[in-house]
């Protein structure tokens, strides 16, 4: 489904839930539009949307849906791009997981099981926001789904770990948040002075590895 937003932008919407396949395909047409015809300015892929702002000056909305379209028919079922495969070691509970009892609580299980049940699953990163190198990544175990915090926080340190729904995602930058922490990474996912600044791409995938908090 082709729609448009405002009049200088165009959604491709693929389907509306979160699943790998899916995903994959939003991505498979973002890259084959990464040679674009004049006019298109930038392409945003989400978990099943693809977002594309153009000139209006030097396009209509109907040029772009038929430039899109080919493209579409370019698209294979069978397309996966090679995912990477990335560690990521978190310091679980204490003050670098603040949240981590609360959850625990909230769901009736030990602070162990929530460790064990967030690390023991591999997870793909479907999309980056809402700062630079946050990746957003599903999907969580139903066991530990919790809802955002009312309240969110106004300040959350770089690297902190944190859920929220049915995804899990990194901080890459000291910045307000509501999602609940549950443990914290030393990797740096967003460096500006570097050629490739982040951490992650859409299509990676991402096992967290439990270590100790040396502070401990």
């Amino acid at each position: 489904m082709l729609k448009p937003l405002g009049d200088s932008a165009l959604l491709v919407q693929l389907g509306d839930e979160i699943h790998p396949t899916l995903n994959a395909r939003v991505h498979a047409l973002n890259a084959l539009l990464q040679n674009p015809i004049h006019g298109i300015l930038e392409t945003v892929p989400a978990y099943s949307t693809l977002l594309i702002h153009y000139d209006p000056l030097k396009l209509t909305f109907d040029q772009v849906s038929h430039y899109v379209r080919d493209k579409m028919t370019q698209l294979d079922d069978s397309f996966h791009r090679t995912s990477r495969r990335l560690e990521v070691p978190v310091q679980y509970g204490g003050a670098s997981g603040p949240d981590l009892e609360t959850v625990a609580v909230s769901k009736g299980i030990s602070p162990a099981d929530v460790i064990r049940i967030h690390s023991e699953r591999e997870y793909t990163v479907y999309m980056m926001g809402f700062t630079p190198g946050f990746p957003y990544l599903g999907t969580l175990d139903e066991r530990i789904i919790m809802p955002r915090m009312e309240t969110p926080r106004t300040l959350v340190k770089a690297g902190s770990v944190a859920i929220a729904g049915s995804q899990t995602g990194i901080y890459p930058l000291d910045s307000p948040g509501g999602w609940h922490l549950i443990g914290w990474t030393p990797l740096k996912l967003f460096d500006p002075t570097s050629e490739t600044p982040f951490l992650f791409s859409p299509g990676d995938v991402i096992k967290f590895i439990p270590v100790e908090d040396d502070h401990a």
